[in-house]
């Protein structure tokens, strides 16, 4: 019992870089949500993108989880990196490098998980996965709000005389 709690805490400290990482990538694509998703909004209206998305639906979930996860394993690293870039100095290399990988998110990998959604949520592990995302987009969004609420009422008590 001792050894097993030993080995998850361990097992826990290890990952803990790892959800570091993906926490930042969050925080970051939450940021960015009412940047893009007016460009989002366009780009699905279009019947080219419609079509695609019908046709992607159509296919086996495992077609469909390729089709997906092939540009996350582009995308997600690349957000990474532009980080690394911008950590030694390389400012707008960095920032060109995370805008492409997140226009790549915004517009591919979105799309494609939106067209299969039904048929990928099918696999458990990943309906665990998207249910922990939205438990931290949750949680980004309750700090966003509550923060703005603490600045706005901040701002309201320094105009008052």
């Amino acid at each position: 019992m001792i050894i097993k709690r030993q080995r998850r805490s361990a097992w826990q400290f290890l990952l803990l870089p790892l959800r570091l990482v993906i926490a930042v990538l969050v925080i970051i694509s939450e940021i960015a949500r009412p940047v893009y998703r007016p460009l989002v909004n366009w780009f699905s209206s279009l019947s080219v993108v419609k079509h695609f998305g019908e046709f992607v639906g159509s296919l086996p979930r495992a077609v469909i989880l390729v089709l997906f996860v092939v540009p996350i394993a582009i995308a997600e690293p690349l957000k990474v990196y532009a980080l690394f870039v911008i950590a030694r100095g390389h400012v707008i290399s960095g920032l060109v490098i995370i805008a492409l990988a997140h226009l790549m998110s915004f517009l591919l990998v979105e799309r494609l998980f939106h067209a299969g959604r039904e048929k990928l949520l099918t696999y458990g592990w990943l309906k665990w996965t998207m249910d922990r995302v939205e438990t931290i987009r949750n949680w980004v969004t309750e700090m966003k709000e509550s923060t703005m609420a603490t600045v706005r009422g901040w701002l309201e008590s320094r105009q008052r005389p």
